[in-house]
């Protein structure tokens, strides 16, 4: 069950290669993530240290978080992968044009886990060719559906 989606990834970029990795998260941010209070859309995945973090992942608190502790939106929070699994990225991050880029939170087994794609972004025209690719493939099924 999906939690959160970013939906632009798959326009921005080439998505080439897709991923799992878990996150740490205090108790408000699975609260909050579970209520559908999370945002994907700015995010990136980096790599620091060989550790990797998830950045510009939005939470925004519940109203009825807790007194003593303060909420932090859009802090940096660590991803958790088996350590082959970081060189691997690491190697093809440092490639030309490469990027990890989050795609959606959802649940597993009561953990809630991050999918990333290791994308390549796309150039203007590229855009222009899947809008119209997009578009023509609605017009196909428009012209199928009416009766003769």
């Amino acid at each position: 069950m999906s939690l959160a989606e970013n939906r632009k990834a798959s326009f921005n970029y080439f998505l080439e290669e897709r991923f799992e990795a878990g996150l740490v998260l205090e108790g408000w941010e699975v609260k909050a993530i579970r209520a559908g209070r999370a945002q994907l859309l700015d995010g990136y995945v980096l790599i620091r240290d060989g550790e990797m973090f998830v950045v510009g992942l939005n939470v925004s608190p519940l109203h009825s978080a807790s007194t003593h502790v303060r909420p932090d939106a859009s802090r940096t929070r660590k991803l958790l992968l088996h350590k082959d699994q970081i060189r691997r990225l690491i190697g093809k991050v440092e490639q030309r044009g490469y990027t990890l880029v989050p795609l959606n939170l959802h649940e597993k087994q009561g953990r809630i886990k991050l999918d990333f794609a290791l994308g390549r972004g796309k150039k203007l025209h590229d855009k222009r060719d899947t809008e119209a690719k997009r578009d023509w493939d609605r017009e196909k099924a428009r012209l199928m559906r009416r009766p003769a």
